[in-house]
């Protein structure tokens, strides 16, 4: 079972746990213990789930819902009369609940991603899942881009990183400053190197450098150049690192 297979079937695990002992989950979750790139995945997929049931949990029907929807199945012969009221408040029903379900995964999409310093913020953000906004496999391509944009130029990403297969890039806030970030791939890992200005950020914001370390099932390593700070991302090991740094 490949991690697309699984994740498909996990899509579907309850977060209350009732599918814990289901036979058709066995698998995928046993593969969820295993990979780590998989179980960061599924824990924030079950956070995301259980937040969604709370808030409909909490979602109460308009008064009388239930007696008009009564009122109207008894109507017999006169249902065509009885249909409107009762079918205006279903619709208002489901439409709140859509709303909150929204409402909800927009909140977890688009939070502010916390983190005390640069390499906390690059984990909670690469844990959290984002979209890339610039998609290209030159390196140069992506530079350029990010410059248009304002964010900083990671003039000192290591040559046997850049190597790899590029993937994209995007600009991102921290503590109101912008912050670069380019994704590199290889062998179904993904590096993700975040790039900040080190005349913007104050010491209590600046990350541990030089220094490697694992967070949330991620490998971090950080470092800086005179001009910017880097921490690099990845689901890869920590061997694979320092292979490439």
């Amino acid at each position: 079972m490949s991690n697309h297979e699984a994740q498909f079937l996990l899509h579907a695990y309850r977060p209350s746990g009732r599918d814990a002992n289901d036979p058709a989950m066995a698998e995928a979750l046993a593969q969820a213990q295993n990979d780590p790139a998989l179980r960061a995945w599924f824990q924030r997929q079950q956070a995301h789930d259980a937040a969604v049931s709370e808030k409909l949990i909490a979602l109460a029907p308009p008064a009388g819902l239930r007696d008009a929807i009564l009122a109207g199945a008894r109507a017999g012969g006169n249902a065509r009369q009885a249909r409107p009221s009762w079918t205006r408040s279903l619709f208002f029903a489901i439409a709140a609940s859509i709303a909150l379900v929204l409402s909800v995964t927009a909140w977890w999409w688009f939070a502010p991603t916390p983190g005390q310093t640069l390499d906390q913020f690059a984990v909670n953000y690469v844990s959290h899942g984002f979209r890339l906004e610039k998609r290209d496999a030159d390196v140069e391509v992506l530079k350029t881009w990010l410059a248009q944009q304002g964010g900083p130029m990671p003039r000192s990403i290591p040559a046997e990183l850049e190597r790899l297969q590029a993937l994209g890039c995007r600009t991102v806030k921290f503590d109101e400053h912008s912050v670069s970030l380019v994704c590199f791939e290889r062998g179904g890992k993904e590096y993700h190197v975040f790039v900040a200005r080190r005349d913007e950020l104050p010491a209590d914001r600046s990350p541990r450098g030089p220094a490697m370390f694992v967070s949330h099932n991620h490998v971090v390593a950080s470092w800086s150049d005179p001009k910017n700070y880097y921490v690099l991302v990845t689901d890869a090991s920590r061997e694979a690192v320092e292979q490439i740094l």
